[in-house]
């Protein structure tokens, strides 16, 4: 079974059909998504064929890959492109297999070693788990067959997104869960346009890293040969002891799966009946691991002393306080991020289509604790592009976008704090408050992109943004905190605080959690971060080298 020939992609139609298909079929143009039944699905098979082209393509310049983005190329082309890889996509038989260990041996191994094939998915309860009866929100069981088809993606799932999986289990070339970025059309003309975006000419990818010279397979597919290839026995693997193309093939797992004992039925995830239903696999610990400076491009990077590191989902999901780091990048203090290399790429290089305003930023990923997923997000990000502006404004935009994520976490801290006045006092009671959080940051998003999309316009016009314009800057800053203060008593007076029973409740708490609320709003903090003028204090003037706060709230940090 290739999976270069399989019929084994599932996408939807313009129509609304749901199809099978090869990947060859990828250019028809009436395909519009992949239509997998898990958003982690769809998430790892855009990567794997944007991997896929980006792997096989001729394309060494800008002007042949624009030309195939709106006249993609035929099947039989596509069929070229993918004929000498083709062995480095079977997933069964006697040899090498898609994402599967070399060396490993099924026949070798004792039946009560094999693990359930469920396994294989990132959310599924660990062995200790179910042993312990500890699996209360996903429960094991619920998957017991996978067709081929879905083990493949789940395969590819996992040695993409590996979480830490014990000793010797490694995590992905990205680290456990890593967050993705990938550039598409809105609204989505095919899904051809939408992977296309995300590839660069080859002589441009070539120069990312790793070692060219390094043209024998499985130094791109490792499971084409014994690790001991790549890695030396209890060792690491560099980005130069490999082939560049490698980031989108990387294999922390040593696992093969079991195609010798399978059942005939329906697959428990695409619901497809199967004569080749697979139900285990055995895995072994000392895979490749991934050490040194790779940059997958795909990920934003954010630094630290040991270096970049690349971001990863964290609880409370996405929101527009990651837009600028995300899309622009952003060096803050000592916090510094890097927008994904194919996002930068699309910013610097692919200028003219920034224009027309139909592209957005596809942000998905697991929020993962050690090797356990909290929760799957997925958005888009407007992509405003800013190449009519000058290098100047571009970084004008930069400050202006970053003082208002800034105000408004301040604005969250004040709803928050108020929000736990009113319920509990002076108490030592805690509670997850992080719903507040989401609230402000999903009731406010509308105004920050219309705002920051006012900005772009201003900073494109001959005059462009005059920081030193005390009238503008003013209004700017008024305008974005009656957003926020709108926002915040609204929240606090109907939608949360508010709409709780009053029988239940301490009015006097209420009302004064509510003032405080409402005076933080109009404090001195607040106004500073927005450069807007500030009270003048009256009284005694402090003494010489004492320095007067601004706020008891905590300083507002970069999200990344």
């Amino acid at each position: 079974m290739n999976l270069l020939e399989e019929n084994w992609l599932p996408v939807r139609r313009s129509t609304g059909q749901t199809d099978w298909i090869a990947p060859h079929q990828i250019s028809e143009p009436d395909i519009v998504a992949f239509a997998a039944n898990r958003a982690d699905f769809n998430g790892a098979l855009a990567q794997w064929l944007i991997g896929l082209l980006q792997t096989t393509t001729p394309i060494d310049d800008e002007g042949d890959w624009e030309g195939l983005l709106d006249a993609p190329p035929t099947a039989e082309v596509l069929r070229e492109w993918f004929a000498p890889i083709a062995e480095a996509f079977v997933l069964d038989g006697d040899g090498a297999r898609f994402m599967q260990d070399f060396s490993l041996d099924i026949s070798a191994i004792a039946p009560s070693k094999l693990k359930e094939i469920s396994l294989l998915l990132i959310e599924a309860p660990g062995v200790s788990t179910q042993k312990d009866n500890k699996d209360l929100f996903v429960k094991c069981g619920q998957v017991k067959g996978l067709c081929p088809h879905c083990a493949a993606t789940a395969l590819f799932t996992l040695q993409t997104n590996a979480p830490e999986g014990g000793a010797g289990n490694y995590t992905s070339l990205r680290g456990g869960g890593p967050l993705t970025t990938l550039v598409v059309a809105t609204p989505s003309r095919s899904l051809w346009q939408d992977l296309w975006l995300n590839v660069q000419p080859q002589r441009v990818f070539l120069q990312r890293g790793g070692d060219t010279q390094k043209t024998a397979k499985h130094f791109t597919f490792p499971w084409l040969a014994e690790i001991s290839k790549i890695q030396p026995a209890g060792g690491e693997t560099q980005p130069l002891q490999v082939h560049p193309h490698h980031v989108f093939w990387a294999m922390p797992r040593r696992i093969r799966v079991d195609f010798a004992d399978v059942q005939t039925g329906r697959c428990d995830i695409c619901k497809r009946a199967s004569t080749q239903l697979l139900h285990r696999y055995v895995t072994k610990p000392q895979g490749l691991n991934y050490k040194g400076v790779w940059r997958h491009p795909f990920s934003p990077y954010y630094e630290t002393k040991e270096g970049w590191l690349p971001v990863h989902p964290q609880p409370g999901g996405f929101s527009y306080k990651n837009w600028l780091a995300w899309v622009l990048g952003v060096k803050q203090g000592k916090k510094s991020v890097q927008a994904a290399g194919i996002v930068d790429y699309f910013l610097q290089e692919r200028k003219k289509y920034q224009k027309s305003g139909q592209f957005r930023v596809w942000v998905f990923g697991y929020d993962m604790d050690n090797m356990k997923p909290r929760c799957w997000y997925e958005t888009t990000f407007p992509l405003y592009g800013l190449e009519d502006a000058t290098r100047a404004a571009q970084a004008q935009i930069q400050n202006l976008v970053a003082n208002r994520i800034e105000a408004t976490e301040q604005a969250v801290f004040y709803l928050r704090q108020a929000v736990k006045q009113a319920w509990f006092g002076e108490s030592d009671l805690r509670g997850d408050l992080s719903f507040v959080d989401k609230a402000f940051w999903d009731s406010t998003e509308t105004d920050f992109y219309r705002q920051l999309n006012d900005l772009i316009k201003q900073a494109r016009t001959e005059a462009g943004i005059d920081m030193d314009d005390a009238n503008f800057i003013i209004v700017l800053g008024e305008t974005w905190l009656k957003v926020l203060s709108q926002c915040a008593i609204r929240l606090f007076d109907a939608d949360i605080v508010g709409a709780g029973a009053i029988g239940q409740q301490d009015p006097r708490r209420i009302a004064e959690a509510y003032n405080g609320l409402q005076r933080n709003l109009k404090d001195d903090a607040i106004k500073t971060i927005l450069r807007l003028p500030v009270t003048e204090k009256k009284g005694k003037p402090a003494k010489e080298g004492k320095k007067a706060k601004l706020s008891a709230a905590p300083q507002a940090q970069l999200s990344l």
